[in-house]
């Protein structure tokens, strides 16, 4: 009788530890800081700008902000050039063939706001081992790529992914032991 009982008291304790230890599992999150809460915020806002209207001050109040947005990059006509190097001039944007033409009056602008979440999930004692890894990732991301010849917006190109829902699984049949193993493998 006694047996049973610590049995079952070891028993309860392991299932406790199991449930419990789930949420030691680490989690993060990535955000690329911009006004923008989500997707179709990004969007309604770049679908405002006006291509021959819009200055950088408008883009400004739209919250597509040259001087500050991180992960801003900034495009010559050169960069320009590459990225279209394989289309026949004709065939090119009205917008894109003027920057081409402006050369150094023209300049762009790509924006790349994001919010995604990182949490583990899964068994902890294979997680914490390196047995198995299992990661789910959410959120979203937002591509607006913005050309200016002169003052005024003359080429915009949106892109991204509205919603992000992504389960990363990897497995490691030698658990701890995996990493030095395919070091051996690399070396040879």
């Amino acid at each position: 009788m006694r047996k049973f009982i610590l049995f079952q008291s070891v028993l309860f304790l392991l299932l406790l530890a199991q449930a419990g230890c789930s949420h030691l599992l680490p989690r993060g999150k990535s955000i690329t800081e911009s006004p923008f809460q989500n997707y179709s915020d990004a969007k309604t806002a770049f679908d405002q700008i006006e291509i021959g209207k819009t200055t950088v001050e408008d883009l400004e109040k739209l919250g597509f902000d040259v001087t500050s947005a991180p992960n801003l990059k900034l495009l010559n006509y050169l960069d320009i050039a590459a990225t279209v190097q394989a289309i026949p001039n004709k065939d090119l944007d009205p917008g894109l063939q003027a920057c081409l033409k402006a050369r150094a009056n023209c300049r762009a602008y790509l924006f790349e706001p994001k919010r995604t979440y990182t949490k583990r999930v899964g068994n902890f004692w294979l997680d914490i081992f390196n047995f198995k890894r299992k990661s789910h990732e959410t959120g979203w991301r937002y591509k607006a790529l913005i050309v200016f010849v002169n003052h005024h917006v003359a080429y915009k190109l949106s892109s991204g992914e509205p919603k992000i829902d992504q389960v990363n699984d990897q497995v490691n049949p030698l658990g701890p032991f995996q990493a030095p193993a395919d070091m051996v493998t690399r070396a040879l």
